[in-house]
């Protein structure tokens, strides 16, 4: 049996960019796409922390270091620069994987810049850099 699980999470981006003309997909920094192991044109969903909206579409690289987030096509009307943003990539498993799959938690700052890649939810309600962490 395969079962379907999350891969990876881009955790709290935030939106820089909602081109309604364009035909569809998300825009991503490679640097985004790379650390959650995400490749061009692979089906991604996203979650808008400002309004709930539930997307799924592809991944496309933007430009390197920009820190690009943007949403193409229809999803541009429920995604809005300056909103948080939750990427989640996922496959399918075998039994034996699923034992083995460690998931990617990548954490960025406000202009999406990696700040820490995890391998597990950490239990904050908003994300703190290990420096600022207690116990």
């Amino acid at each position: 049996m395969l079962r379907f699980m999350a891969k990876s999470k881009l955790h709290r981006l935030t939106c820089t960019q909602a081109n309604l003309n364009y035909v569809g997909s998300i825009t991503l920094d490679p640097a985004l796409m790379d650390a959650a192991g995400i490749v061009p044109y692979e089906m991604v969903q996203i979650t808008n922390i400002a309004n709930g909206t539930w997307w799924q579409t592809y991944a496309i690289p933007g430009d390197p270091d920009t820190g690009v987030v943007c949403l193409n096509g229809s999803s541009a009307r429920h995604f809005h620069p300056g909103d948080k943003i939750i990427v989640i990539s996922f496959g399918y498993y075998g039994e034996d994987e699923v034992r083995r799959l460690v998931p990617k938690i990548i954490f960025v700052d406000n202009g999406n810049h990696i700040l820490e890649v995890a391998s597990e939810e950490i239990p904050f309600t908003e994300y703190l850099p290990p420096e600022e962490r207690k116990g």
